[in-house]
């Protein structure tokens, strides 16, 4: 068993793209038309990390209540975790990409980390050795 797909709402899909994979390195597994339940045509995109790994379904919130979670989907707290095998040269990356981080990288036990935010504002922890 595995958790394969987690939903996070963007505003603007093809930015979120973007982000994904220029700044962290991901790679789109699925762009394409698809048909929702209630018969409302949609886009369903997936990024994933390098070699698999969980994916991320980048979605259009549907209406107000949704909308007003975009980048907020953890409430403030960090709420998503990308783990590298080595911190240093992927941070370095992605500064250059213009990835905004809230600290500068520490050293706790388990490992260096720093919070940077994605494109809809969503708190993140960069982890690595």
């Amino acid at each position: 068993m595995r958790l394969d797909l987690v939903t996070l709402l963007v505003l603007d899909q093809d930015e979120a793209i973007s982000f994904f994979t220029g700044a962290l390195g991901f790679e789109v597994a699925e762009d394409r038309a698809d048909v929702g339940g209630d018969g409302r045509t949609k886009r369903w995109v997936e990024v994933r990390p390098p070699g698999g790994g969980t994916g991320l379904l980048l979605a259009l919130p549907n209406g107000a209540k949704q909308l007003s979670q975009v980048g907020r989907q953890a409430d403030g707290r960090v709420g998503f975790f990308l783990r590298v095998e080595e911190f240093a040269p992927v941070h370095e990356r992605m500064v250059e990409a213009g990835v905004e981080f809230l600290e500068q990288p520490r050293h706790e036990e388990y490992g260096t980390v720093a919070v940077f935010r994605d494109c809809s504002g969503n708190r993140w922890d960069l982890l690595g050795s």
